[in-house]
Parts: structure tokens; C-alpha cells; sequence
């Protein structure tokens, strides 16, 4: 069942759905770095509440030189939750959201 698209951050959370379906999210800065240096990146989402100021600039210089999309979410949490970096309970809720 789709999910109505009505704003930026449902099309976010459907990406990111469809890409975890295929295996097609990559998580982590290191990680992240390599797919945007060997050009394998079809798009980058970062939460603008990122603590580490370094992590940020790495990340948006990477995707300039490489002219990636780079796309800001709100929160990290909720990033993290729709990357799938957290618990599904039995009532299908996220536990331990950890932030992305």
C-alpha cells in the first residue's frame, strides 16, 4: 500500500522505505563517504540537528565535488527511523531510534 506523498518528508520516508526493501540504504559516515566518493550515491539526506559540525561539511563538500543531491531532514531521530536504524516492537512501533 502506497503512502500519500504530500509533503517533503513523506517523500523522504518513501525513498527511504524502497530503498531499504532493496538494500539500497547506506548509513554511516563512513560508509556514506566511500558511495559518494566512488559515485554510487543517488542522493544523500542529513539531519540538519547533526552534532558534529565536521561530519556536516565532509558529507556537503563530498556531495558538491561529486554533484550528489544533498537533501536536509529536520531530525535526526526521525531520520534514523526511516533509515531503519532502530527496534520495530510486536505492534510494529520504533523503539531505540537511534539518530542517523
Amino acid at each position: 500500500v502506497e503512502e500519500e506523498v504530500t509533503d517533503q518528508p513523506s517523500a523522504i520516508r518513501g525513498v527511504l522505505k524502497k530503498a531499504l526493501v532493496v538494500d539500497g540504504c547506506i548509513r554511516g559516515l563512513h560508509e556514506v563517504a566511500k558511495a559518494i566518493d566512488a559515485g554510487k550515491a543517488e542522493v544523500v539526506f542529513l539531519a540538519e540537528n547533526c552534532e558534529e559540525a565536521t561530519y556536516k561539511k565532509l558529507v556537503q563538500a563530498l556531495c558538491l565535488e561529486k554533484n550528489v543531491p544533498l537533501l536536509d531532514v529536520a531530525d535526526k531521530k526521525e531520520l534514523g527511523e526511516w533509515a531503519g536504524l532502530c527496534k520495530i516492537d510486536k505492534d510494529g512501533a520504533p523503539r531505540k531510534v537511534r539518530g542517523a
